[in-house]
Formats: C-alpha cells, sequence, structure tokens
C-alpha cells in the first residue's frame, strides 16, 4: 500500500485543483492586526503560546534543519519559547546547540515516568505478542514500543506535562521538516482572536491495520457520554454512513498550531480515560492523530477547526504548498504547488472543504 503511495503522489486530479482555486477560507492576511510587525509596533501583545518539540538527542541535526526554517520563516519576528520534552536527559550538546538557533526562551524538561510508561491494567505479554504480530503483518512501526509510548504521551499527557501547564496555546515543531514560505502573520493571535482550537496544514487516511478496534470504542464512548457531541460538529467528514464506520480520516497530527485548553476539557480528558483503558495504544498501534482528529471532529464546532492554506510544510514525503499566485509571485514561497499533497487521491482535504461549504 505504502509503494502505491509514492507511485501516485504525483498525479494531480484536475477537478481537486478546481476546487483548490474555488475554496474561501478565513484569510489572516486580510486582518491588518495580525500583519503588525512585533518590532515596530507598540501595541503588540504576544499570547500565550509556546512551541512544543517532543525530540530526543541523536535527532539534534534534522532538528536543528527544521529550526533554521521555523526561525527564518517565522519565530526570529515572533520569538515565541521553545519547550523541548524527552523521556531521558537532554545532553548538554543538545541544549547548547539548540539555544544558539534562536533568540527566543528554550525550555528543556523530561517526561515522568508516568506519562511515558504502562498503566497497570495492560498485560505486557499480551502488548508483546501483539507487537510480535504486527511485524509479521507488515504493520508501519508495529514492533516499536516507543512509538506507541510516544502516541499515548501526545494523545493524553503532553498537554499536562508540568513544563506546558502555564501556556494556553502550542505549535508542533519536529526534526525533519520544512517551512517553504515566509509567514508574515502571528498564527497564534489568530487562533485567539478567531476563537479557533485546532489548525492544521495536511490531512489524509490512516492505516487501517494501526486502529481495527478505535471506532468501535469511540461509539461506546458516544453511547455512555452523548451529552459531549457538539451539534454543528464535523461527524460528516470522518465518516460517510452517520457514524457506523470511520473512513479514517485524519489531521496529520506533526503540524499542529492549537489551544492546549481544548485537550484539557472534560469530554477530552474523559475521551483519553476511556480509551486507554481499552489497550489499544499498546494492544493494536493507535496513533494521536486520529484520536486528536476523531476527538476534534465529534467534541467541537466544526468552526473551530481551522486549515492553514498559506502556511507551507513538508513532513516527508508530503507537503502542503498555497496554490495562491501571489504567494509565488511575490517571491514569499519555494515550494512547487503542483506536489501539493492537497491534491493527492490519499489526502482528506477535499472533503473537509466540502464540509465547510
Amino acid at each position: 500500500m505504502t509503494t502505491s503511495i509514492f507511485i501516485l503522489y504525483y498525479q494531480l486530479k484536475p477537478t481537486t485543483r478546481d476546487n483548490f482555486f474555488k475554496y474561501e477560507y478565513n484569510d489572516p492576511y486580510k486582518d491588518p492586526e495580525l500583519l503588525l510587525n512585533p518590532y515596530i509596533s507598540n501595541n503588540y501583545k504576544r499570547v500565550n503560546a509556546c512551541i512544543v518539540v517532543l525530540v530526543r538527542n541523536d535527532e539534534l541535526s534534522s532538528l536543528k534543519s527544521s529550526m533554521r526554517q521555523f526561525e527564518d520563516r517565522w519565530n526570529k519576528k515572533y520569538n515565541y519559547p521553545y519547550v523541548f520534552l524527552n523521556d531521558v536527559e537532554f545532553s548538554k550538546e543538545f541544549i547548547k546547540q539548540t539555544s544558539s538557533f534562536t533568540q527566543s526562551e528554550t525550555k528543556y524538561a523530561v517526561i515522568p515516568k508516568e506519562m511515558w510508561s504502562y498503566p497497570s491494567w495492560i498485560n505486557q505479554t499480551k502488548a508483546a505478542e501483539n507487537r510480535n504480530k504486527a511485524i509479521e503483518d507488515k504493520i508501519i512501526y508495529g514492533g516499536s514500543e516507543s512509538y506507541r509510548h510516544m502516541c499515548r504521551f501526545n494523545s493524553g499527557f503532553f498537554f499536562r506535562h508540568p513544563a506546558l501547564l502555564e501556556y494556553d496555546y502550542y505549535w508542533r515543531l519536529e526534526p525533519s521538516v520544512e517551512f517553504m514560505c515566509d509567514i508574515d502573520y502571528d498564527p497564534f493571535l489568530f487562533m485567539k482572536k478567531n476563537d479557533l482550537y485546532y489548525g492544521f496544514t495536511i490531512s489524509l487516511y490512516e492505516f487501517k491495520n494501526t486502529i481495527p478496534t478505535l471506532w468501535n470504542t469511540t461509539k461506546n464512548f458516544m453511547k455512555k457520554y452523548p451529552h459531549y457531541i457538539k451539534e454543528n460538529n464535523a461527524l460528516k467528514w470522518i465518516t460517510k454512513d452517520d457514524g457506523e464506520n470511520y473512513n479514517l480520516c485524519h489531521f496529520w497530527s506533526n503540524f499542529e498550531i492549537a489551544n492546549l485548553n481544548f485537550w484539557r476539557s472534560e469530554q477530552y480528558i474523559k475521551y483519553f480515560e476511556y480509551l486507554d483503558e481499552e489497550g489499544g495504544f499498546f494492544y493494536e498501534r493507535w496513533g494521536d492523530a486520529p484520536v486528536h482528529s476523531i476527538a476534534l471532529a465529534l467534541f467541537t464546532d466544526k468552526s473551530k477547526i481551522h486549515f492553514f492554506n498559506d502556511i507551507s510544510y513538508l513532513h516527508a514525503p508530503y507537503q502542503h504548498c498555497p496554490i495562491n499566485k501571489d504567494f509565488h509571485e511575490s517571491g514569499r514561497c519555494h515550494c512547487d504547488p503542483n506536489k501539493s499533497f492537497d491534491l493527492d487521491w490519499y489526502s482528506c482535504t477535499e472533503k473537509w472543504w466540502a464540509l465547510e461549504s
């Protein structure tokens, strides 16, 4: 399946391209207040926000590549702080080099063991047997324990880490990603001003064999807690049969700009705890991306979720690149819009446009 995705990566659909040109969204560049230069304006006030980076010491080189573009394209103008998280202590070299890449404040924190370990109810023998079966079935990251701990941490704990408790918003940054367009406004201010909960750049289908029981577990949760389901939700984006089956669409969570207080809400905490008790993070390979996406689709008004069309982002092999001509004619971008993943058959973004129309 992975091979076919790569083969079809460059095959664009003209109808999708037409829809992209017609797509209307809340354009940050039409709001003069968002374009204020923080170094010039005396009235500019930064949002209570940070950059979150879950990273290992041996990813230093690839992280520096991400930070260089991230700083040059945006953060050197706004100087939002970084919070680096690791399940072990950061090395002195990691701290020295990453702090030299930015004028912003940098914080380094270890993840508490209770946030990165097996809960008491998990049968570790069963979990190990299921990992071995996943390897036999050639499931991506199927044999990795650390990947499962990471997905569980990102699903239920990062927003409760002591180093993040003081913040209201975050931007998730990862190693080996690229930002290919200048960002001349503050996305955090845009989120706050428009009362948005979540922003994304890429959406796609999940591998079904990583989450075989996630949707049935979610349906059981919905039956038990129907009052958590928002009336104007995005259920139609994640299912085509009124909730009977999950269509596997999700926001690619390696890029997220979001309100931390949504994850801290009663409905989301209840949902995560319900999932966690089922053991799917370890017995299967539930990812934080479908967990986040399903929760957002059910527990928020769809108007609270924003597609950042203007932010160009690449996490190999997929990228989002604005098609808008002025982005390229102005010299603002260096990406190729013909390779934007929004135009691919494996993208769920056109479904999102249809939901909003």
